[in-house]
């Protein structure tokens, strides 16, 4: 063993991850042998999908799997190259044109991932002397996009103004200040408050960035997010999006005026420097999105499944935060403990996910529960009655 392999394999994670499979416990990298649908079929186990991101239903939506065979038929499987040489294909720039319009923006380019969107953007917007704010419990990848960026970084406690107010004082006036936030926390499944981050931006003149990457789909007019769902848009400066969730593809993309978008094309590394995003992916992506459009009657059974589950859970006594949306966490508070339920859970035909320290702090260590527009209510029945009965049986409700 090599000095630097000897390091690694007494890290934290590391040393956790064989003492969970010792135990039989380990619930990560679980391979998915069907299509991402309500039922999935692991190891040979016909299994309910409570932890996709999926939240719209759509990854294996007909009309999205011809529009990506169709897509490769015509232009290939790749193209070979950055979008700013020989990578930008007629599809690129239609469904940009669509992505801005559906949020309500002057422009939007396509990024290859939504990680590398935020990874790209929060780098390079602002300078040496500017500022950067962001809420504690923000996505990874605005985490690492900020971390690359050489201005000042501030953060403010998760979603309370007070504490925003408090950094955005430390700020000179005539300084850059970006306020960087999820629309929906990712892990949590709260809302961030919108209007009152609008009103401190307007306070403090002060630019708006909101990760819709798990709001699209979900909340406002036919799912176009956050923003649109406060009624913000015109206050927000840039609006982002993931393809990877309710548009049923991978890629992301970043929504905002005509400069900020032009400035972006020349500037954000992640966008220039990365081959551009698949032709089938791009088509997929665009045509989940007319579906969002034209079958609103999606969105509104995910919402009745939403609303019964969160009553559900709360009536078992479930600790389950401040979630107001598909995503619902089931506290645990355990590490190990996480592991087991999951591990019980996925014995009784139910797929969730983990979710522990380093991730979260150990005392809120959580189930990740989500729901799809494509679930049925006979689904959710049962993945509440068998998380009921598991949860009890641990004394974690009466």
């Amino acid at each position: 063993m090599t000095q630097l392999e000897e390091k690694l394999s007494k890290s934290d994670l590391s040393v956790q991850a064989r003492k969970a499979k010792e135990l039989g416990i380990y619930p990560y990298f679980r391979e998915i042998e069907s299509d991402q649908d309500t039922v999935v079929q692991i190891s040979g186990k016909k299994v309910l999908m409570f932890g996709s991101n999926a939240y719209m239903g759509l990854t294996n939506h007909p009309k999205v799997k011809e529009a990506a065979i169709e897509a490769t038929r015509k232009y290939g499987t790749g193209c070979a190259g950055s979008r700013f040489l020989n990578g930008t294909l007629d599809i690129h720039l239609q469904l940009e044109r669509k992505l801005a319009d559906f949020v309500g923006k002057e422009d939007a380019i396509i990024y290859s991932t939504g990680f590398q969107v935020n990874l790209g953007v929060v780098s390079c917007l602002t300078g040496r002397e500017d500022y950067i704010l962001w809420d504690e419990l923000d996505h990874a990848s605005i985490i690492e996009g900020h971390r690359l960026s050489f201005s000042n970084k501030l953060k403010f406690k998760h979603n309370d103004m007070e504490s925003l107010e408090k950094q955005l004082r430390k700020c000179e006036s005539d300084k850059i200040k970006l306020i960087v936030v999820d629309g929906v926390f990712s892990m949590e499944g709260d809302v961030a408050d919108l209007p009152g981050i609008v009103e401190l931006s307007k306070k403090y003149n002060a630019a708006v960035m909101v990760d819709e990457a798990h709001g699209i789909g979900v909340l406002g007019d036919h799912g176009r997010g956050t923003a649109n769902h406060f009624g913000v848009t015109d206050n927000v400066d840039l609006i982002m999006g993931t393809f990877s969730k309710s548009l049923a593809s991978i890629g992301g993309f970043i929504a905002s005026s005509n400069d900020v978008i032009n400035y972006l094309r020349y500037y954000s590394r992640p966008y220039i420097f990365s081959a551009s995003i698949t032709p089938g992916a791009t088509a997929a992506a665009s045509a989940a999105l007319d579906i969002m459009l034209n079958e609103p009657e999606r969105l509104e059974h995910l919402w009745e499944l939403t609303h019964y589950a969160l009553d559900g859970f709360r009536n078992m006594g479930c600790e389950i935060g401040k979630t107001s949306t598909p995503i619902i966490p089931l506290f645990i508070r355990d590490n190990n403990l996480t592991f087991t339920i999951v591990r019980e859970l996925f014995d009784a035909g139910i797929f969730v996910n983990p979710v522990i320290s380093p991730a979260v702090a150990p005392q809120d260590t959580l189930i990740r529960f989500s729901l799809m527009a494509t679930h049925t209510k006979e689904q959710l029945d049962y993945a509440l009655e068998a998380i009921g009965k598991i949860f009890k049986s641990h004394h974690l409700i009466p």
